[in-house]
This record gives C-alpha cells, structure tokens and sequence, in this order.
C-alpha cells in the first residue's frame, strides 16, 4: 500500500491544477467587457498594435493602428477577417477559434484546458485545446495573480498556434474591465459593398 505522504504528494498537483482552473474559469465568468491595448506578434516577428474591445457572449473587436488596412470581429456567432486592402471577408464560426475560450462564458474550460507548469508562482498559463478538433489550433493564454482584478487574475496575453503551427503572440497592456461598451463597437463596414474604411 502506498503511503499516505506519497498519495498527498501525487494527489497535490492535480488539486492544484483544478483550483487554479477554477480561478482561470472564475475569472472568464466574471469579466463582461474589456478594452486593452495589444501587441500583435506572428511568426516570421513582425508586430502591429491595436486596440482589443470584448463583449460578452461573443463579441471582439481587434482594430489595428492605423494604416494597416485589416480587422477582426466577433459578432457573437462568427469571427469575421476583413481586409480592406483587397476587398476581401473571411467569416469563421467562433467555435471554431481558440478564441471561443476567452468570449463564451458558458465553455467549461476544464474539459480541454490543462495548467502549463510555470517556474514563476505570479504567473499561471493555461492551454486549452479540442483533441477531437486539432483543425482549431491551440491557445495557451497567460495570466498574473491580481487581487484586484476579476477572479484574481489579470490576462496578460496569449499564444495562438493554429493546425498548420503558424504562431501568433498577443501581449496586453492597459486592460479596463466591466465598463459599458457598446453593441455598435463591433459594427464594420463591408468593403464589397463601397469603399468604405472601418
């Protein structure tokens, strides 16, 4: 028979690894809105800023600076890519995105988020990933303990890595939570329609 110190120790990690999902789904469940500001990081390094407006269910908005001529929103059932430059709109359903984990709140994470070990204690990373849909890529989004932010945590950023390995990092400063935003934030214009700039 194992002793009982040896079933403490083995059972420590898993205790921790579900208390600190609960925290991470704690916090999703209770941040509403958010505005940040973020950088944008691909794989070959070029970076673009922005600003990132959340609503939830469902709703994101990365609006770039100026002059890069793309946008990303989410209306609640679709991710929508516009790119203003070639006229051009790409819609995919948001349950299909990594990002469905940060904007539905009804996900329950532990079914396919696992704590990533980070030697730093400040600092938690959690991977979520869909094994019966590898096509959905990954995300491991990065948090702070901060007692002062929803559920404790702070969301820092996050790792995108889709089906074909193409990575992207998305770093956040300035992050406001729960202050109004507006339904029409997560308006566009259509360019196959005009020429119109959103």
């Amino acid at each position: 028979m194992m002793p009982v110190a040896a079933m403490v120790a083995l059972a420590a990690p898993a205790l921790a690894q579900s208390g600190d999902l609960s925290l991470v789904q704690n916090h999703l469940r209770s941040v509403n809105t958010m505005t940040a500001d973020f950088t944008q990081t691909d794989r070959a390094g070029k970076t673009l800023t922005g600003t990132l407006t959340l609503k939830k269910p469902g709703r994101i908005r990365f609006q770039y600076e100026k002059g890069v001529p793309i946008l990303i929103v989410g209306d609640g059932k679709a991710l929508t890519f516009i790119d203003y430059s070639v006229r051009q709109v790409q819609r995919w359903p948001i349950g299909n995105s990594p990002l469905g984990v940060l904007i539905n709140p009804d996900k329950d994470i532990a079914r396919y988020a696992k704590i990533v070990p980070n030697p730093d204690p400040r600092v938690l990373s959690v991977e979520g990933y869909d094994p019966k849909h590898p096509e959905y890529g990954r995300i491991t989004m990065v948090f702070a303990r901060d007692g002062g932010a929803p559920g404790g945590l702070m969301l820092q950023g996050w790792v995108m890595l889709d089906s074909q390995g193409n990575r992207t990092t998305i770093r956040l400063a300035n992050q406001r939570f729960n202050a109004p935003v507006s339904d029409g934030a997560f308006r566009w214009n259509d360019p196959r329609r005009s020429g119109a700039r959103s």
